[in-house]
């Protein structure tokens, strides 16, 4: 696993540096902070695990019948089995609820779920309201556009009209860029990706905004795949992690504990190949990431 990040860390020297940190809306009011998370799981034999259910690679679902896979889903099974060693559940049944990022912090913060196990990004508002585990992943932002459309930049985003979805940290970024760059645009705000790109295919917006990984898997899954390009340009950067139940330090040592061990025990290359691989290997920012992340017992 050193040897697998070490192999990336060359790349460091050329990391982005000076981008400003993405803010997101108020989220509700949080869970008491007397929640001991790891009692619950012990007494119940079960934990809610809040998902995306459109969030291709890292966390999706096939279809109506099927469990939610993908990279952060693998991380999150990691972390359910050591949360059963901790608990002393061996058989910890998993109840999996799927949501937009504004529903899943809602749904940790009241204690509808326990862990929120998706592609949502670490703010400081959100920590208002949840805590997070350790970093899972570094996340770009951009634009989805029409490979021969008008849109080959942000600035020619000027008098077109561009979607984002509600309650994202893209889209509080995307409103400040707006802004900063003095750029009119329409911004039309949709639920989820999928309803996004069917816009972009009928030609009803010019551009949707959101994290590049997303953007990769949404393209993909496009019915045509190669009318659609991701502009090289970053609209922000996302730390991604889970979002637990705020105050509960227990609780959060034990899925800290569980993510260390498979950023150093060797686990990650292959859960990272499998669904990022077709992406390319860890860059030298992302490879500092696991590492600086990698908390010493």
């Amino acid at each position: 696993m050193k040897r697998f990040l070490a192999a990336v860390l060359s790349a460091l020297a050329f990391a982005a540096a000076g981008v400003t940190a993405p803010v997101a809306a108020q989220t509700p009011a949080s869970r008491p902070p007397s929640t001991d998370t790891l009692a619950k799981l012990k007494a119940t034999k079960q934990i809610n695990v809040a998902v995306s259910a459109d969030s291709f690679p890292l966390s999706f679902v096939k279809d109506a019948k099927s469990e939610p896979v993908g990279y952060s889903i693998d991380l999150c099974k990691k972390v359910i089995a050591q949360l059963s060693r901790a608990t002393s559940v061996p058989d910890l049944k998993i109840n999996w609820i799927t949501g937009t990022v504004s529903e899943r912090i809602a749904m940790v913060a009241s204690g509808k779920a326990d862990i929120d196990c998706a592609n949502t990004t670490a703010t400081l508002t959100r920590m208002q309201d949840v805590d997070f585990s350790s970093l899972i992943f570094l996340e770009t932002g951009g634009l989805l556009v029409k490979d021969a459309g008008p849109v080959k930049s942000f600035a020619d985003l000027a008098g077109r009209s561009m979607a984002v979805i509600g309650g994202t940290t893209t889209e509080t970024r995307l409103d400040q860029l707006l802004k900063q760059r003095l750029v009119n645009a329409k911004v039309v705000r949709v639920k989820d990706g999928n309803e996004a790109v069917a816009l972009l295919e009928k030609g009803s917006i010019d551009a949707f905004a959101g994290d590049k990984v997303k953007l990769v898997g949404l393209a993909v899954q496009a019915k045509d795949p190669k009318s659609l390009a991701i502009l090289g340009e970053d609209l922000s950067v996302e730390p991604l992690a889970f979002a637990l139940p705020r105050g509960d330090s227990a609780f959060r040592l034990e899925v800290n504990r569980a993510l260390t061990q498979v950023y150093v025990g060797g686990e990650l290359e292959p859960i990272f190949m499998a669904w990022l691989g077709p992406i390319g290997r860890p860059s030298g920012m992302l490879a500092a990431m696991y590492l600086l992340n990698s908390i010493p017992q």
